[in-house]
């Protein structure tokens, strides 16, 4: 007879595969898990997580973690990695913001998919204890896939979990993971790497010049971080071209008051916004879309003007005819 309370958990989920086996092993013991995933302009859409996970059986829930990262990205505590990312003290913020749910929503417990010793720098032991401690969630966090090599947690104190069912992964051989993945029936899952776009120089680029001139106040801003090609005009202002029909979409619905938005007409071409447009940058703003647009601006194109739209929120738009230039001319320009 199984004497075993019965208990929920919370478990954070990225999507990847080891996140997935950690729900798999704590619904193996009868515990009621859900999994939660965070968004951001800086991750990775988190479609792909939600159709993981109901694939599984799992529910689901995604939060806005926008506005945490952001704050990070002043001061880390713990600073940052290669590039812009504050991985450990951003790990401990969404284990402490999946607390924070747990608790008012009566969960047991917050678990994660990590396995100790599989990343060289954020999954050792030392990281994984500070994470743990800085977010708050101290033993009331488990790892099932690792926690057989780690200090016994609450709910293995309390009998929630059985720890001899819990498992003892260590280190980056992932044969391991693919053998329960085959148990439990996962096939469609991502290869192991970080989704996470703060690792990457060139987003990494962008985001440093949007923090040294308009800041990260305005969220709007920070999401087009995430679209299409940017550029730092001679004056100062930020041009976003679109690169495709999503970006284009994204560009036109970020307008305020002060931008202006520039589009050809009548042929193919991007969307582009010049936040707080400068006057003295709208002209080498045409130029940009001009060159841009239908594959204008390319070594042996056609030199036919392109006709422009440009228009300011809440003022008359206005056309131009502008001869395309080389996209070579504006490189010194992009971020």
């Amino acid at each position: 007879m199984n004497d075993k309370p019965k208990s929920r958990a919370l478990c954070l989920c990225s999507g990847g595969l080891d996140s997935l086996l950690a729900l798999c092993v704590l619904r193996d013991q009868g515990v009621e898990a859900e999994a939660v995933t965070f968004s951001s302009p800086f991750y990775a859409d988190p479609g792909g997580v939600m159709r993981a996970c109901e694939a599984l059986g799992f529910k689901a829930r995604v939060v806005d973690f926008t506005r945490d990262i952001v704050a990070l990205l002043d001061n880390p505590p713990s600073g940052f990695g290669s590039c812009l990312n504050p991985c450990i003290d951003c790990h401990a913020r969404m284990i402490a913001r999946a607390w924070e749910i747990a608790r008012d929503e009566g969960f047991d417990f917050v678990a994660t998919g990590e396995v100790l010793g599989q990343r060289p720098m954020s999954q050792q032991r030392g990281p994984m204890n500070r994470v743990r401690n800085l977010s708050g969630a101290g033993a009331n966090l488990l790892r099932p896939l690792s926690a057989k090599l780690m200090d016994e947690t609450e709910p293995e104190k309390r009998g929630l979990v059985d720890r001899e069912r819990l498992l003892d992964l260590q280190g980056r051989n992932r044969k391991p993971q693919m053998a329960l993945a085959e148990k439990y029936g996962i096939r469609d899952y991502p290869p192991p790497a970080g989704g996470c776009k703060l690792t990457e120089p060139n987003f990494c680029r962008r985001l440093k010049n949007l923090m040294e001139h308009e800041g990260l106040e305005d969220m709007r801003l920070v999401s087009l971080l995430a679209h299409g090609r940017h550029f730092r005009l001679p004056g100062g202002t930020l041009l976003v071209l679109g690169r495709d029909k999503r970006d284009n979409e994204q560009i036109r619905a970020a307008m305020r008051g002060g931008d202006v938005s520039i589009r050809p007409v009548g042929v193919p071409g991007p969307t582009a916004l010049a936040v707080k447009a400068r006057e003295a940058d709208l002209e080498a703003a045409r130029a940009v879309v001009a060159s841009y647009s239908d594959g204008r601006g390319t070594p042996g194109a056609s030199e036919a003007p392109v006709k422009l739209r440009q228009a300011a929120a809440a003022a008359k738009s206005e056309d131009f005819e502008v001869a395309p230039r080389l996209r070579d001319d504006f490189r010194k320009f992009m971020l």
